[in-house]
């Protein structure tokens, strides 16, 4: 825990996985600055014998209650238990199905975890993810047309942490290490169909990441150009040339984290499917 800290119990109660509550529980907590919530993940909860359990816990560590039960009388059991303890209950989907259902004019299904069912959409992702750490660092595909987007950059800007979230989304992503006098492939600079994305950083950041991964490797020569500002800030401006040069849109991650650097990507990937002018996130 971190000092300086106000912690609260979190309890997420979930007939699926829990993690549309995780998501949503965490974006309201990082509204405010020294909280920090304790969770509590409750997932497929889908009894009322389970639920009594999942109560027990919150009546002994009272705190804020996020759920997700479809079965109205799981949800209305759940809301009598805190109301009789003073506790802050709420449904998070329910306005959201409320709005669809009035815009829609249509009722929902009422399936628990249906947002999870192995459709094609799952096989895609699943898909994506096999194909992404098959070539993770380097390990280009045969063929270069099969990937949707390559990131190139020079090392610890993040390039495998995005390719994998970026597969999660369903995109198949490869992604290609930037080294001075080590030249591009050429099947990446005639690649046509892939988005090429160029993953930038300030030379500060992308030291003191190395810095940190030589002292978890317990390397003891800390004297080397993988760490030197100088060397580094020649990588950077090394990879911004070459991003120049081929029209590749530029994305700095300095201040980024992984979702909104996919993010950032993901809008640039429709505007390349779709013919639009590429725009520089840097």
């Amino acid at each position: 825990m971190k000092r300086g800290h106000i912690y609260f119990h979190l309890h997420l109660v979930s007939d699926s996985t829990g993690e549309t509550l995780l998501t949503v529980g965490r974006a309201a907590a990082a509204r405010y600055e020294s909280i920090a919530p304790i969770e509590h993940v409750y997932p497929l909860v889908r009894s009322m014998r389970h639920l009594d359990r999942v109560i027990s816990d919150i009546e002994a560590s009272p705190g804020i209650v996020l759920y997700t039960l479809v079965e109205r009388d799981l949800g209305a059991r759940i809301e009598e238990a805190c109301k009789a303890a003073t506790l802050p209950c709420v449904n998070v989907l329910d306005p959201i199905v409320d709005v669809f259902r009035s815009y829609l004019n249509l009722p929902a299904t009422g399936k628990a975890g249906a947002q999870h069912a192995l459709d094609a959409e799952y096989f895609k992702r699943i898909d994506a993810l096999n194909f992404t750490m098959m070539h993770d660092d380097g390990q280009l595909p045969e063929n270069i047309e099969d990937a949707d987007i390559i990131l190139i950059g020079v090392s610890r800007t993040s390039k495998t942490p995005t390719s994998i979230y970026l597969a999660n989304r369903g995109v198949r992503a490869t992604n290609m290490p930037l080294v001075p006098g080590v030249a591009m492939p050429q099947k990446i600079l005639d690649a046509k169909r892939p988005l090429v994305v160029g993953l930038i950083a300030s030379p500060e950041r992308i030291m003191h990441i190395r810095q940190n991964r030589l002292l978890s490797l317990n390397a003891a020569d800390q004297d080397t150009p993988y760490v030197d500002k100088t060397a580094i800030a020649q990588e950077v401006a090394y990879s911004r040339r070459l991003c120049s040069e081929n029209n590749w849109p530029m994305i700095d991650v300095t201040r980024r984290s992984i979702e909104e650097t996919a993010a950032a990507i993901l809008a640039l990937y429709d505007q390349h499917r779709y013919g639009k002018t590429k725009e520089p996130f840097a």
